[in-house]
């Protein structure tokens, strides 16, 4: 289905204006990276329960849970120079937010929202607090970013066979490829440029896939909920969860690839 040309421009605008904002936020780092993350976790969370048709106060109370390891992550909260002790109590504290929500609520899909949105903010705080963080951070950002230009481009030139019509009837397998292929091709230029790891560098293609999946994911999600859009925050992109569905299963795969060589002494 064709966009009409101002709903197509409402999109090129919102999504211009998103990036620019989260590229602001990345390269300040700090407190502002940190806010920005939080309020994307807790806008993911909100809509989240907007699909299990959460009432109000318990879309707050799954927020407050998951706010205790959020506010955990912050750089008022961690004393230079910092260790990796706040992010795995972060993990483990996004869990128990979630058992929290799931005893209080009984509500198991709302509790699997608070880790639906709770572990990539952690993955992407993570990220940035390593020395290289800027770089691989903007690597995760990036590929998901082109990813989803790709495969809009490829799949409006070529056409062509659906990717899953019974989930998302305009995806098709030649914007999929479109995607991967330009997230590649920016990684590769990274490594050309900055020297990106050589394990990034040949993960992205597949990270690309996890991000389409993201994004069929959401898609499910709001059939589910019989939706067209997980909300109405973004013009011509809907709510924050179809902005950000590719970028959910990106960043912690993102965070396990970079944290690798760390593990490498556990099999030797």
């Amino acid at each position: 289905m064709s966009r009409a040309p101002s709903e197509l421009a409402a999109r090129i605008a919102v999504g211009a204006a998103l990036a620019g904002v989260a590229l602001g936020a990345l390269w300040l780092g700090g407190n502002a990276f940190w806010l920005l993350c939080v309020l994307m976790a807790l806008g993911v969370l909100y809509e989240w329960a907007a699909l299990d048709q959460a009432s109000a106060a318990t879309k707050r109370l799954a927020q407050l849970a998951l706010m205790v390891p959020l506010a955990l992550l912050s750089p008022l909260a961690i004393v230079p120079p910092a260790s990796h002790v706040p992010y795995f109590l972060a993990l483990g504290l996004i869990f128990g937010a979630a058992i929290f929500v799931q005893g209080v609520t009984r509500r198991g899909f709302l509790a699997g929202g608070v880790i639906y949105a709770g572990l990539p903010v952690l993955a992407l705080l993570w990220l940035r607090d390593q020395p290289r963080g800027l770089e691989f951070a903007i690597w995760a950002f990036g590929l998901v970013w082109l990813c989803d230009i790709g495969a809009y481009v490829a799949g409006r030139a070529i056409g062509g066979a659906r990717l899953a019509p019974a989930i998302s009837p305009n995806k098709t397998w030649a914007g999929a490829l479109g995607g991967i292929a330009l997230a590649s091709l920016f990684a590769a230029l990274l490594h050309w440029r900055t020297g990106l790891p050589w394990r990034l560098t040949l993960a992205t293609p597949a990270l690309a896939i996890l991000a389409e999946s993201g994004d069929l994911f959401e898609s499910w999600l709001k059939r589910r909920a019989g939706v067209k859009d997980s909300g109405t925050l973004l013009p011509g992109h809907g709510g924050l969860l179809d902005r950000l569905d590719g970028l959910v299963p990106v960043a912690p795969a993102a965070a396990l690839l970079v944290m690798l060589p760390r593990f490498e002494g556990l099999w030797r």
